[in-house]
Parts: C-alpha cells; sequence; structure tokens
C-alpha cells in the first residue's frame, strides 16, 4: 500500500471525526452565533471533554448576553459548573439581581450557590421580603408566654418581615435564629414591664423595644418591622406562685411540728422509763428492810419488843390511812 492511499485514508478519517463533531455540536453552535454570542466550535469540544454540558453553558451565556451581562465569560460558567454549582440558578439570580438594581457580581452568586444557598430565592427574598411567624407554629406553639412583674402572664404573638441581605447570606444565621432572637426580646420586653396593662395599651412598645436591639446582626437577614399580631392575657402566675410556696410553708411548718411531737412522745417514754427505774429501786430497797430488821434482831440491836412497837406503829398508821380514806370518800359522796 503506497503512501498515497495511507495518507488518503488518513485524511478521510480526519473528515469523519470533524464531520461528526461539527454535527454533534452544530446545533449548539448555531444556536450561540444566532444569539450573537458566538462560541467556537473548539470550545465546545473542549467542555465536552471535560465533562460539562456544553448545550446548558451556551444557554446560560446567551442568556447573560442578552440581559446586557456580557462581562461574564463562558470559562467563569464553565468552572462553576466544574466545581459542582448551579449554573441556571446563579445565572437567573444575576439577571433579576440587575433588573431589581441590587448590586450581585458572579463572584458572590457563585459563592453562595457553593455554600448551599439557593441564590436565585435569596435575590427575590431581597425583592420580595418575607414574612415569618414567631413563634413558628409547626413547632407546637402559637405564642410567646411571658410575665410581668405584676404576675399576669401575657401572651403575644409576632410577625417578623425580613429581606435576604446578599453580604451576610454566607456564613449567616437563618430564620430559626431571627425567631428565637425575636422571642426572646419579647419576653424581656414583657418581663421588664411594670405592670401587664402596660403591655395591653401599647404593644407597639414590644416591637419598637425589639427592633431596638439589632436582632439581625449576624444573620443572613435584615430586619424590616416587627408587627405583634396579638396580645392576650394568661393565668395569674404570681398568686399561684404564692400559693404554692405558702402550701409549701405549710408542709414545713406541719413536718416541723410532727418531729416536735415524736420528740415530746420519745422525752414522756423516757420519763415513765425513769419513773419505772426509780419504782423498782423503791421496791428494792422495801424489800431489803425485812432483812435488815432480822439482821439486827440476831445481832441484838433490835429486841422483840422494839418489832412489836414498830408493827403496833406500822398497824396505827394504816388504820389512820384508812380511816382518812373514808372521810374522803363520805366528803365526795
Amino acid at each position: 500500500m503506497s503512501i498515497h492511499v495511507i495518507l488518503g485514508i488518513f485524511l478521510i478519517g480526519l473528515l469523519l471525526i470533524f464531520g461528526y463533531i461539527f454535527i454533534f455540536f452544530f446545533g449548539v453552535w448555531i444556536q450561540a452565533w444566532a444569539s450573537g454570542s458566538h462560541i467556537s466550535i473548539f470550545k465546545l469540544v473542549g467542555m465536552s471533554l471535560r465533562k460539562v454540558n456544553a448545550a446548558l453553558i451556551v444557554r446560560a451565556y446567551i442568556q447573560l448576553r442578552r440581559a446586557g451581562l456580557d462581562m461574564i465569560t463562558t470559562d467563569e460558567l464553565e468552572g462553576h459548573a466544574m466545581a459542582g454549582g448551579d449554573v441556571q440558578n446563579v445565572v437567573n439570580a444575576l439577571i433579576a439581581a440587575d433588573k431589581a438594581g441590587i448590586p450581585l457580581n458572579f463572584k458572590r452568586a457563585t459563592a453562595i450557590d457553593l455554600a448551599g444557598r439557593d441564590v436565585f430565592d435569596a435575590v427575590r427574598m431581597s425583592v420580595n421580603p418575607r414574612v415569618i411567624d414567631c413563634p413558628e407554629p409547626s413547632k407546637g406553639r402559637v405564642t410567646v408566654d411571658a410575665v410581668a412583674k405584676d404576675g399576669i402572664q401575657v401572651k403575644a404573638k409576632a410577625r417578623v418581615t425580613v429581606r435576604a441581605n446578599l453580604e451576610r447570606l454566607v456564613g449567616g444565621a437563618t430564620e430559626e435564629t431571627i425567631i428565637a432572637r425575636v422571642g426572646e426580646g419579647i419576653v424581656t420586653t414583657i418581663g421588664s414591664s411594670a405592670s401587664y396593662t402596660t403591655v395591653l395599651e401599647n404593644p407597639d412598645n414590644i416591637s419598637q423595644r425589639v427592633l431596638d436591639k439589632g436582632l439581625d446582626s449576624g444573620t443572613a437577614f435584615e430586619i424590616l418591622s416587627i408587627d405583634i399580631a396579638d396580645v392576650d392575657v394568661g393565668d395569674n402566675i404570681g398568686s399561684r406562685l404564692q400559693a404554692d410556696q405558702a402550701e409549701a410553708d405549710t408542709r414545713v411548718a406541719q413536718a416541723r411540728a410532727e418531729v416536735r411531737r415524736a420528740a415530746a412522745v420519745a422525752a414522756e417514754q423516757e420519763m415513765r422509763a425513769k419513773v419505772q427505774e426509780m419504782q423498782a429501786k423503791v421496791i428494792a430497797a422495801q424489800a431489803e428492810v425485812p432483812l435488815a430488821m432480822a439482821a439486827a434482831l440476831r445481832e441484838g440491836k433490835l429486841g422483840v419488843l422494839d418489832y412489836y412497837r414498830l408493827e403496833n406503829i406500822k398497824a396505827d398508821t394504816e388504820m389512820r390511812n384508812n380511816i382518812m380514806g373514808e372521810n374522803k370518800d363520805g366528803d365526795k359522796a
């Protein structure tokens, strides 16, 4: 086979390859050319080799140029796509921000997108502020409850109007932080009020004092207004606490009285034991008297006449005691 044949086959192969490439990318290329956004076919081939959706990049590029944002190149769009970002969402956000007069460059938009935030939704939220309920009903609570200084519970519900702050969207706190801070501000304001009537008469004082605290610092939002949607009176927490304290004091007093009663009963039992002990000693002493008399008789220290004289005295004493007892019974009768 001659060199001319080999060269001919090689040229035919190249033509077939270029023909296939041209046919494959012709639709995208002609779309860009017809829109006045010329992109070379070799750049489209390079996108395909880098696993980038060339049709998506071309459509996004055309949108940007048609919107007047021709400072963004296809290389930047391709780089964001290779980083895993949503190119179409970023383009929509840039166009919407430009039409609304909101400053947003491509670098910040891609950073917001890669951070996991919906940059197009953030732009729409900047144009059309969102209203957040505080507290959030889906969490199971419908009012923020606080107690004024007079002990009366006040229940409040607020509506917070916020818009996205594109400068703080990356790394800024979410809506949950706004709700928590507003709820804390409401509780603090009501708790510092002298009476619940003050809160009911001027509910706008709550929103004003909460708004003055700068609750949107460090968040991805800017608070436009805080409106108290509803204020209601709850329970008398102060009276309930006083009643509970009184009941607790009563229980403490009863416990102390029970301790004193138990101590008195123990002391009484102790005295009874001592009385029985003394009676036992008396009985023991009385039992020694006959023994002592017998010993005195044996030793001659006590004579028989002395013994009988003692018995007579004893009998006479018992008789007198019996007579005195009968007289007492007669007097009583």
